[in-house]
């Protein structure tokens, strides 16, 4: 079971969103919320797998919450469903831990599909957004402004990443265990200084380090 915290200021959409999460077998709404004046309390006693965050939220917006999220609970994965589609609040999100990136208009069997495979280690994220993120690295050099002191098992684990692979499949592919596969992340966190295993991504694409 896969337990989902929502974060939505709009009461009919926040009430669709519910009856959705709902009735899908496999998921479970454990919390939704009109803003995120009490979110570093509701996330300590909530711990969710996953939190679907808007953006435009009263008081603290949902990009400045992500990062609170991922003090309080590292291992929740945050997914953004927002109206927002320019490049600096999807860059903006990205950069302080939000590990996919969805517009409003998305079906909802998409919305459904993307939780699953955030949940699996996914990084789902609206076409267009999609190609945003990759016109945006082709526009750029490869700069590649040092090694990170990155081991040859991490990089093949930013290289697995980098290719779409689950942490399973990551595992499965090199002969280790899932925990293992865990571990070096983490250690590639602390190394690339990043929060989401998308901003890794988005970093090591940056940088040319695979």
């Amino acid at each position: 079971m896969i337990n989902i915290v929502h974060y939505e200021d709009n009461t009919n959409l926040r009430e669709g969103i519910a009856f959705l999460l709902q009735a899908t077998p496999g998921l479970e709404l454990v919390g939704t919320f009109a803003d995120c004046s009490r979110i570093r309390q509701e996330i300590g006693e909530l711990q969710p797998d996953v939190v679907l965050m808007d953006i435009d939220l009263p008081g603290l917006s949902g990009i400045d919450a992500v990062p609170v999220v991922k003090g309080v609970s590292p291992r929740t994965q945050v997914l953004m469903l927002t109206v927002f589609d320019d490049e600096d609040k999807i860059f903006q999100a990205i950069r302080n831990g939000a590990s996919g990136y969805l517009l409003k208009h998305t079906p909802p069997s998409e919305i459904v599909a993307a939780i699953f495979d955030i949940h699996r280690g996914g990084s789902p994220m609206t076409a267009n957004i999609a190609r945003k993120v990759l016109q945006f690295f082709q526009q750029q050099k490869a700069v590649r402004t040092g090694d990170y002191n990155l081991s040859p098992r991490e990089l093949d684990i930013i290289k697995g990443l980098v290719s779409g692979y689950s942490y399973k499949l990551i595992a499965d592919d090199l002969h280790i265990s899932i925990d293992t596969v865990r571990s070096h992340i983490r250690h590639i966190y602390d190394k690339l200084q990043v929060n989401s295993k998308t901003e890794a991504i988005l970093k090591a694409m940056r940088e040319g380090l695979v």
